[in-house]
């Protein structure tokens, strides 16, 4: 049974909507304590019983878990229990505030902007095959090639690349900034949550290539004659899509749980003393 490409392209945008829908849990559970650090608490001094207890305790009230009263219960995982406390933190509790806020959501809303901005421009591009006005419709080759190209973007730019990278960065970078911070870092606070500046070295060199990567492509795609054209835009429609949702999907997790995005290095400068 053959289908219109309108058909196909509705069933493909249908299932890409699905997978963000189901998208914005944490790539990264917070654990629970194991049996053998339970274990290890239980044989610990009878001195500190109590302490460890309460620790315990602790860990497993769902308020400190969403960033209440204990963070730096929530920070620590089964192996930093086994030594001592002194394992890596996962979870940081970003202490809202209302300049943090207003900052946070200036830099996060404004990466969203810029890339809301590209998709309006790509959007039309992208539909040109289906409007059937003096268009020449795909062959179904095309219409494969169309839907892989999806697929395909939606893997690697929307999945792989914003909501596992640059999404989380964003908004992690976003709530470092506050009332004392600079005010060219508030002024250009989209740019610093994209760690364009105030960044490690490597981390402005990443984002800088990929800046540059990304307009050097679309230089190059714009030369691309119909159909290949909007079948790249059509991936590029999808892949922003995924990024700006997952972007501000993120950024209202961290808000409402008050927890930054877990395991994401923000990627700030030492600070020279």
């Amino acid at each position: 049974m053959h289908s219109s490409p309108t058909t196909s392209f509705a069933l493909i945008g249908l299932a890409l909507l699905n997978n963000l829908a189901s998208g914005f849990s944490c790539t990264t559970s917070i654990p629970f304590p194991t049996s053998a650090s339970d274990a290890i608490i239980r044989n610990a001094p009878k001195s500190s019983s109590s302490k460890n207890s309460s620790f315990c305790k602790g860990i497993h009230s769902p308020l400190m878990m969403r960033g209440g009263g204990g963070a730096a219960a929530s920070q620590r995982t089964p192996t930093s229990l086994a030594n001592g406390g002194g394992g890596e933190a996962i979870g940081q509790d970003l202490n809202l505030t209302t300049s943090k806020v207003l900052a946070s959501l200036w830099g996060t809303s404004g990466v969203a902007y810029i890339l809301l901005k590209a998709i309006k421009r790509v959007v039309p591009i992208a539909l040109e095959p289906f409007k059937g006005e003096g268009v020449v419709p795909l062959t179904q080759f095309q219409l494969a090639a169309y839907i892989i190209t999806c697929l395909w973007f939606a893997y690697v730019e929307g999945y792989k690349g914003f909501q596992r990278k640059f999404s989380p960065l964003v908004v992690s970078r976003s709530f470092t900034l506050q009332s004392t911070s600079p005010f060219h870092h508030l002024l250009f606070a989209p740019f610093y949550s994209m760690g364009l500046f105030h960044a490690t070295k490597k981390r402005m060199i990443v984002s800088w290539s990929v800046s540059i990567g990304v307009a050097a492509i679309v230089a190059a795609v714009k030369r691309l004659p119909y159909p290949w054209r909007n079948i790249v835009d059509a991936g590029v429609v999808i892949g922003l899509s995924w990024g700006t949702i997952s972007i501000i999907g993120g950024y209202v997790i961290s808000l409402v749980t008050g927890i930054a995005p877990i395991d994401v290095d923000p990627s700030l400068p030492e600070s020279k003393e």
